[in-house]
């Protein structure tokens, strides 16, 4: 299936709501310290449910941690500074799909040093905001699974 990882997340909700989605889809989940949360955090526990036990979620102490976990793997950055829409790409399983902190994306040196053509973005309006981090995921990693015909799908 596919890594999907959170670079220095900053809500706790949203990674409760993403560890409930990784746990439906068969995605692992990838963590990049520092959090702006406690793991143990109430609003966590309760947008993930007991759901943490069906998917894997590995912490990382920093990206350049992550990367080495990684190597190897094709990883997509997801941008509102993408190239071409989510869609574009093929996906294949093993495929890393890597989101930025809420407030403010992933930094220019992370995307920078992603090839042009692995940054993608989710279309939208042109005077919208970003979509909620959780929503993006969903969007993104139903698309990447939809490509493989559900793998694994009842």
């Amino acid at each position: 299936m596919f890594e999907i990882a959170l670079y220095e997340p900053e809500i706790a909700p949203n990674t409760g709501a993403i560890i409930r989605l990784c746990a439906n889809n068969g995605c692992r989940l990838h963590l990049i310290e520092p959090l702006g949360f406690d793991m143990d955090e109430k609003k966590l526990r309760r947008a993930g449910l007991d759901y943490a036990e069906l998917t894997t979620v590995t912490r990382y102490p920093d990206y350049a941690s992550f990367l080495e976990a990684m190597a190897g793997r094709r990883v997509f950055a997801l941008t509102t500074k993408g190239s071409r829409p989510h869609t574009e790409p093929q996906y294949q399983a093993g495929d890393v799909l890597l989101f930025g902190p809420e407030s403010r994306g992933l930094p220019e040196a992370v995307r920078e040093a992603i090839p042009t053509s692995q940054r993608i973005r989710i279309p939208m309006k042109a005077d919208a905001r970003s979509l909620n981090l959780a929503n993006a995921v969903s969007i993104v990693s139903y698309e990447a699974w939809r490509q493989l015909d559900f793998d694994g799908a009842l």
